[in-house]
C-alpha cells in the first residue's frame, strides 16, 4: 500500500459511509515500526529539520568546558578561543558563536566553531581536545554531527558483538616473491603504476595502476613498507604486495612536502600559507604524525623567515626537509636549526631534550650520523677572520662535544657522512693568500677510532674545482670528480689499504671523463659515472675493486639515477620536467647491459621499493658469500629455464614475421597475376614481364607546337 495524506483518507471515508468525526484516532495504535503508509501531520517538518541538521555541518565542532564569564569579559573570552583555533585552519566569517543565558547574560561554557573545510575541524578536534587552557578549564571538543550519533545511544547497556579476528594484508609480503624481484613505481600522465623489475623476463611485470592517485608526487618510505600520497586535504599512506590499500589518512589541508623518519614510525608534512598582508613573509605549518595511528605527536608554525635557515632545498624560501632526523632506526631524535642555535627534540616526549636548544653561535649547517646519536655542525668564521670557522661533533643527549677541529680561512664547507656512520668528509673551501682565490681540501674524521683522529687530504692539484663526491656505502673507499668541465678528471680513494690500515691513500685517477655526477650500488664495488644534463647522458659502469671500465653507454638527455635496493640493477630515466622528448626510462644490469626500455609521454617519477635491513647476521651472510655456487645452482637452473623460454618466444616472433613475409609476398603475387592482361595490353601484345627480353629503340618524334605570321616592313617604304 501506498502512502497517502489525510485529504485522501478523508475522500475514501466518505465513499465507505464513514464519520470520521466520530473516530477517535488517538485510540488508534499501529504495529511499532510500521505506518500503513499513514503519514505523520509533522513528518514533512521533522524531515526538514533533519536535513537542516545534517547539511554543511562537517566543518563544525563544539568546544566545551570554557569558562563562564559575564557580558563585559565576552570579548576577550572569544578573542582568546578565536586566537587559538585560527591558528589550526581559517573560520568562517561570523562562525564563532559562543550562547549567553538570557537572564544571566552569561556564557553556558561551550562555543561552536565553524571552518572552511571538515578537514580542518577534525585537525581543530584532534589537537585540542583535552587543551588546557587553566587548571579549572580543559577543553572537551567533539564534531557536531558526532552529537546525532550520541543521541542514539541506547539507554541500556547491550555487550558489543563479538567481531572474528581477520588478519590484516602482511606489508612484508613483497619481500617473499620466488624471484626475489624488486618493485618501483612510475608516473606518467594521470597514472601511478607499480611494476616488478622482471630483467630475466626483459620487461616490467604489472601489479597496480591507478589514476589521480595523487595529486602532486609519491613517496616511498624508507623501509619500502609505504607509499604516500599527496592531497589537497592532506597525505595518506598504501600498504601491500599488490592490492595497495589505504592504511591512513593524514589531515594537513594544502600540503606541499612530506618526510618519512628513518625508521617509519613518523611522518612530517610542510605546508605554506599566503599572508593577508603581502610585505609579510609565508605563514609556515609543520605536522609531525605517528605513522601508525594518525595521531599529530608535534606542530610548528611560524613565518618562512623562521625555516629559512640550513638545508638544501624547499618552497618559498624554507629549507627542506626542515627536520633532520638522528639516533639511526630507532627515531629517536630529531632537530632543526635556527638562529645561533640547534633545536634537538626527543620523540619520547617530543620535546626538546633537556628543555632547551644546543647553542653555536651562527651556526649555518649540521648533519646527523646515520647510525648513532652524533651531530656534525659547522659554525663560519667570526669577527672578520679572528675566530676561526669550525666542526664539532655533538654526542645526543649528553650534547658532549666528542672532537673540535678549527678551520682557517675558510669561505665554505660541506658535511658528507659514509652511510655506517664510520667516517666523516669534510669539505672546506679555502682562501689563497691573497684572497682571490679559492682551493679545496678535505678532512677526513675516523669517527669509530680512539679520539677521533682527522687527516687533512689535499688533491694533487689543490685548484681542481670538486664537482662532486661520494662515499661507497657500506664500505672504506670514496669517489671525487674534479678539474674542468667538460672532462674532468675522476679520483678514487681508500681510507685503508692492505699496507697502511691508518693512513687515506689514492687508488687511481681517470683522466678527461665526461661525468659530473657519481652513482654509487648500494652494496658498494661499482659505481657509474654519469654526465647528465649538459654532458647527454654519458654512462660509464666502473668496477673499483678491478679498476677497470665495464661498460659506456648512452641515455640521450638522461636526468636522473636510481639503483634498485639490491645493487644488481640500476634505472635511469628522462622526464617531462626537463624535456618533452624521449620521456621514460631504461633499466640496466649492474655491468652495463640494456636489459629493456620504456617510453611514457608525460613521465614525471620513477622511485624504486626500498628493503628493509637484512636479519641476517654478518657470519650468515658470510658463510652466504662463502657457499655462493651452492645456493646459485638454484637460480642459475631458472635463469636457463628463461633463457630457452626467452629463446623459443624469440624463435616464435621470428616465425610470426616469416609468415606474414610470405603472405605479403604470395597476395602481391596474386595482383601481378591478375593485371597480367592488363599490362599486356599496355605493351601492345608483349606478355613478358622481363625487362632484358625487349630491346630497346630510340623514336624520334616531331611535333608542330605553334605556327605564326609576321609582316615586315622594308626599310624606306612608305
Amino acid at each position: 500500500m501506498g502512502e497517502i495524506s489525510l485529504n485522501e483518507l478523508e475522500a475514501r471515508a466518505d465513499a465507505a459511509g464513514i464519520d470520521l468525526s466520530q473516530i477517535d484516532l488517538d485510540s488508534i495504535q499501529l504495529p511499532p515500526g510500521d505506518d500503513f503508509g499513514i503519514i505523520s501531520d509533522d513528518e514533512d517538518v521533522y524531515q526538514e529539520e533533519q536535513m537542516d541538521f545534517d547539511y554543511g555541518l562537517g566543518n563544525t565542532i563544539v568546544v566545551d568546558n570554557l569558562p563562564v564569564v559575564p557580558k563585559e569579559k565576552f570579548d576577550k573570552l572569544e578573542g582568546v578561543v578565536r586566537k587559538i583555533y585560527s591558528q589550526i585552519g581559517v573560520i568562517k566569517e561570523d562562525g564563532l558563536w559562543m550562547p549567553v543565558d538570557p537572564d544571566t547574560h552569561k556564557t553556558l561554557g561551550y562555543c561552536f566553531i565553524e571552518y572552511n573545510t571538515p578537514q580542518e575541524a577534525e585537525l581543530a578536534k584532534e589537537k585540542t581536545n583535552g587543551y588546557k587552557l587553566d587548571r579549572a578549564h580543559i577543553f572537551a571538543v567533539n564534531m557536531i554531527e558526532d552529537f546525532n550519533r550520541f543521541m542514539k545511544v541506547p539507554d541500556e547497556w547491550a555487550p558489543p558483538e563479538i567481531r572474528p579476528y581477520v588478519p590484516g594484508e602482511n606489508l612484508q609480503k613483497w619481500l617473499t616473491d620466488e624471484k626475489a624481484r624488486d618493485q618501483f613505481v612510475i608516473r606518467a600522465g594521470s597514472d601511478t603504476e607499480v611494476f616488478w623489475n622482471d630483467a630475466r623476463h626483459l620487461k616490467p611485470d604489472p601489479v597496480y595502476k591507478r589514476a589521480y592517485w595523487t595529486e602532486s608526487f609519491v613517496q616511498r618510505s624508507p623501509l619500502g613498507t609505504y607509499l604516500a600520497t599527496v592531497h589537497r586535504q592532506g597525505a595518506a599512506v598504501w600498504g601491500g604486495a599488490s592490492t595497495f590499500n589505504r592504511l591512513m589518512r593524514y589531515a594537513h589541508p594544502q600540503v606541499k612536502l612530506i618526510d618519512f623518519s628513518p625508521g617509519e614510525k613518523y611522518l612530517v608534512t610542510y605546508s605554506s600559507h599566503e599572508p593577508s598582508n603581502p610585505r609579510d613573509a609565508n605563514r609556515v605549518v609543520i605536522n609531525i604524525f605517528d605513522v601508525r595511528t594518525g595521531k599529530v605527536m608535534r606542530d610548528f608554525k611560524g613565518s618562512a623567515d623562521e625555516f629559512a635557515i640550513g638545508g638544501t632545498g624547499g618552497v618559498a624560501g624554507v629549507s627542506w626537509p626542515v627536520f633532520k632526523w638522528g639516533g639511526g632506526k630507532d627515531d629517536k631524535y630529531f632537530a632543526k636549526i635556527g638562529k645561533n642555535m640547534i633545536s634537538v627534540y626527543e620523540t619520547e616526549s617530543f620535546s626538546l631534550v633537556d628543555k632547551k636548544s644546543l647553542k653555536a653561535e651562527s651556526v649555518v649547517d649540521f648533519s646527523w650520523s646515520p647510525t648513532d646519536p652524533i651531530l656534525a655542525l659547522f659554525v663560519p668564521e667570526l669577527g672578520g677572520g679572528n675566530q676561526p670557522a669550525r666542526v664539532s661533533l655533538i654526542q645526543i643527549p649528553s650534547k658532549e662535544e666528542l672532537r673540535q677541529k678549527n678551520l682557517f680561512s675558510v669561505s665554505d664547507c660541506k658535511l658528507y657522512w659514509q652511510s655506517n656512520g664510520d667516517y666523516l668528509a669534510v669539505k672546506a673551501d679555502r682562501y689563497t693568500k691573497t684572497k682571490k682565490s679559492t682551493y679545496t681540501g678535505f678532512e677526513l674524521f675516523r669517527i669509530k677510532e680512539r679520539d677521533i683522529p682527522i687527516e687533512v687530504l689535499e688533491l694533487d692539484n689543490k685548484n681542481d674545482k670538486i664537482i662532486a663526491f661520494a662515499w661507497e656505502p657500506k664500505g672504506h673507499r670514496f669517489a671525487v670528480i674534479h678539474g674542468d668541465s667538460p672532462r674532468p678528471d675522476v679520483s678514487f680513494y681508500s681510507m685503508r689499504t692492505a699496507h697502511n690500515t691508518g693512513r687515506v691513500s689514492k687508488l687511481t685517477t681517470l683522466k678527461g671523463k665526461q661525468a659530473n655526477a657519481l652513482f654509487w650500488s648500494p652494496s658498494g664495488r661499482y659505481i657509474i659515472l654519469a654526465g647528465l644534463k649538459g654532458f647527454n647522458g654519458q654512462l660509464e659502469f666502473y668496477n673499483v675493486d678491478e679498476l677497470e671500465t665495464m661498460a659506456t653507454a648512452e641515455h640521450f638527455t638522461a636526468t636522473d639515477i636510481e639503483w634498485d635496493p639490491t645493487g644488481r640493477y640500476v634505472a635511469t630515466s628522462v622526464t617531462s620536467v626537463h624535456h618533452e622528448m624521449e620521456n621514460g626510462f631504461n633499466i640496466w644490469s649492474f655491468n652495463g647491459k640494456l636489459l629493456y626500455r620504456i617510453l611514457k609521454d608525460h613521465f614525471f617519477q620513477f622511485l624504486w621499493r626500498p628493503r628493509p635491513p637484512s636479519f641476517l647476521s654478518p657470519e650468515k651472510e658470510e658463510e652466504i658469500a662463502k657457499n655462493l655456487k651452492k645456493y646459485s645452482k638454484k637460480y642459475e637452473a631458472e635463469d636457463q629455464d628463461v633463457s630457452l623460454l626467452l629463446s623459443e618466444q624469440d624463435r616464435e616472433k621470428r616465425r610470426m614475421l616469416k609468415d606474414e613475409w610470405e603472405k605479403w609476398v604470395s597476395e602481391w603475387k596474386r595482383l601481378h597475376e591478375e593485371e597480367k592482361l592488363l599490362r599486356q595490353m599496355l605493351r601492345d601484345g608483349e606478355a613478358s614481364d622481363e625487362e632484358e627480353e625487349y630491346e630497346a629503340k630510340e623514336v624520334e618524334v616531331e611535333e608542330l607546337l605553334d605556327v605564326s605570321e609576321e609582316v615586315l616592313f622594308e626599310f624606306g617604304q612608305d
